[in-house]
């Protein structure tokens, strides 16, 4: 019989509740009914039975400006966070991606916590502020990257790293059904479908959606007419909502993980904040734009510290602009609205062509992304628990031994 098992997990924002969620499962499945979480998620953790100590909501900030005012607040979580791990005595604590969040919390534990500490989803030390490498090797044991270049950078400092596939690739995102989106709103099967992902924080939302909307207008004056979707998260989906009373045509506004991705494959261009829902546009086959803006301060700040000439991660792997990057200054609706049209017809289909390489390259040859991270966080965890698993033909492979 198993030993009862608990583990921490740390999910700050939606792209690693949406990673802790399949995690979850994969370690239930792998270890069976003993093991038990607590911690930090969002609503996709919320759906396999997890209850996060506080709404992550508070803790969705992007910019290096933009977080100033809402320091006080994320410092007392941090601490507050710090001292249930402390207060629980977890076996293993589990931060999953917002690196700044995690390594503070960890920090915090140091000399009042002795178990595990697991990192999934790597700082991007490749594109700015390298150093953080030394910090991660210091507070963590093991991390685990989702970019089959990442590794080497963090092994190189002596942190046990593993590639464990991109967590997107396992979202049903290629099966959901497009055809059934357009059944359920009325959208004629010939009518296109713009898809605008402006973010998935209000600050975001609100420095994108009125830019986005003006590159609407301008495609539409050019192109005629088309449906417009924008899918979100439950969170911030009355946020959105009352961002757009004022439109002229009313778009539609989803906010569940399956219309999000039934509308990604109804749509026939997509016009997207840079980060995992570019990805997500990408893997969905959708000719897309990227595009972001922050503050002139964090801009520029950020201009002196990078060190890589992409944000998207198909360009990055490419090394070339296979998506158009539109950010900062040329986040204006003109050059988005002109971006757009060039990917009418058969460029928006060369688009998709040119990707598929680089979406090929985001898989492990393990398996499924939380199959290969569960198996190893298990192996650290609980490693009798895996060695009897091995010797009864369940592979255990992905592990650190």
């Amino acid at each position: 019989m198993a030993r009862k098992r608990l583990i921490y997990v740390i999910a700050g924002e939606p792209s690693g509740d949406a990673i802790g969620e399949k995690l979850i499962t994969a370690i239930r499945n792998q270890y069976g009914p003993d093991v038990q979480f607590i911690g930090l998620g969002g609503s996709a953790m919320a759906t396999v039975g997890f209850k996060s100590k506080f709404p992550i909501s508070e803790l969705s900030v992007m910019g290096l400006v933009e977080i100033l005012p809402h320091m006080r607040r994320i410092f007392a979580r941090i601490k507050e966070t710090a001292d249930d791990i402390v207060i629980h005595e977890p076996d293993a604590v589990v931060t999953i991606d917002s690196p700044s969040f995690a390594v503070r919390v960890v920090k915090h534990l140091v000399g009042r916590y002795n178990g595990h500490k697991i990192h999934v989803v790597a700082p991007t030390v490749w594109a700015w502020r390298p150093r953080r490498v030394h910090k991660f090797n210091k507070y963590f044991d093991h991390l685990l990257t989702i970019l089959p270049f990442e590794p080497p950078y963090f092994q190189r400092a002596g942190l046990a790293s593993k590639f464990i596939g991109h967590p997107v690739l396992e979202y049903g995102i290629q099966e959901a059904d497009g055809s059934q989106f357009r059944a359920n709103y009325g959208i004629d099967k010939n009518q296109r479908i713009i898809c605008l992902l402006p973010g998935s924080r209000k600050g975001e939302i609100s420095r994108h959606l009125n830019i986005f909307r003006d590159a609407l207008t301008q495609y539409r004056l050019a192109r005629g007419e088309f449906a417009v979707v924008i899918p979100t998260v439950s969170a911030i989906r009355k946020f959105v909502e009352d961002s757009v009373l004022d439109w002229s045509s009313s778009p539609i506004i989803v906010s569940t993980t399956l219309e999000k991705y039934e509308a990604m494959q109804a749509s026939n261009l997509a016009l997207v904040a840079s980060g995992t829902v570019a990805l997500e546009t990408a893997i969905a086959a959708i000719p897309s734009v990227v595009a972001y803006k922050v503050s002139p301060i964090t801009a520029f700040i950020v201009r002196r510290l990078i060190k890589v000439n992409y944000v998207n991660i198909v360009n990055l792997l490419a090394n070339s602009e296979v998506i158009p990057e539109c950010l900062q200054e040329r986040c204006s609706a003109e050059i988005l609205a002109n971006a757009l049209g060039k990917l009418t017809g058969s460029s928006g289909e060369a688009q998709v062509r040119n990707v598929e390489p680089y979406i090929e390259q985001l898989a492990s040859s393990e398996g499924k992304p939380s199959d290969v991270a569960a198996r190893y966080i298990l192996n650290v965890v609980a490693p009798e628990t895996q060695a009897e698993n091995n010797k009864k033909g369940r592979p255990i492979e992905g592990g650190p031994f």
